[in-house]
């Protein structure tokens, strides 16, 4: 078993048996997840879709675990654009910057394309998720526009991530009743299909 796996095993074994720390254990993992330097190393997405799933199971309420994580996304995006404001010159020497310097540099082309979209589309993109706060602090972004795009983008991110354990599970009971498992193959291809048209599209029309 991966450290992906064993994680979310223990996350979903420890909500299972103590379902009044869920929330607070939502917060924790969406604030890691959006802080920097943390966020690389912690698998939280993972653990939110399993998370969903134990939601659609009727073992959390939806709402109460976005609220929750909501805040830890928004806050975990917040200190790292303070950080990022206040400590500018010592984030490159810091890991695992100081061994992988195109992150930054990314991170800095990417803000330079998109300004405040730069802070909302992050959070959706792995790599940049843990980098852009800290850019957009280190290039003085304006607060108000920083946490306008910030707490945005958590409202959406938060529901969205829940809402595909919540409705993969039932997708694939639709799929397992309805479609049989070359149908679901089908659809999935299709899906997968349509994804990779508009990503081209997108790319020729802003590449």
């Amino acid at each position: 078993m991966d450290f992906i796996s064993h994680f979310d095993v223990v996350v979903r074994d420890f909500i299972s048996a103590h379902r009044a720390w869920a929330g607070p254990i939502v917060l924790g993992l969406s604030f890691g997840e959006s802080l920097a330097f943390v966020g690389i190393l912690l698998p939280a997405t993972a653990a939110m879709v399993l998370i969903g799933v134990m939601v659609s199971q009727g073992l959390l309420d939806f709402w109460t675990i976005v609220f929750w994580a909501t805040i830890g996304a928004a806050l975990g995006d917040w200190v790292s654009y303070w950080i990022g404001r206040n400590f500018d010159r010592s984030i490159s020497r810091v890991w695992p910057f100081s061994r992988n310097p195109a992150m930054l540099e990314k991170g800095h082309a990417f803000f330079e394309r998109w300004g405040i979209a730069s802070v909302f589309l992050g959070r959706f993109f792995g790599p940049l998720r843990a980098v852009i706060p800290l850019v957009a602090g280190s290039m003085d972004m304006p607060r108000a526009k920083f946490q306008i795009a910030n707490w945005t983008s958590a409202c959406i991110w938060a529901p969205y991530w829940l809402g595909v354990g919540v409705y993969g599970e039932r997708f694939f009971d639709w799929i397992d009743d309805y479609v049989g498992l070359w149908g679901g193959v089908a659809i999935l291809i299709a899906i997968a299909g349509a994804v990779i048209v508009l990503i081209k599209r997108f790319e020729r029309r802003h590449g």
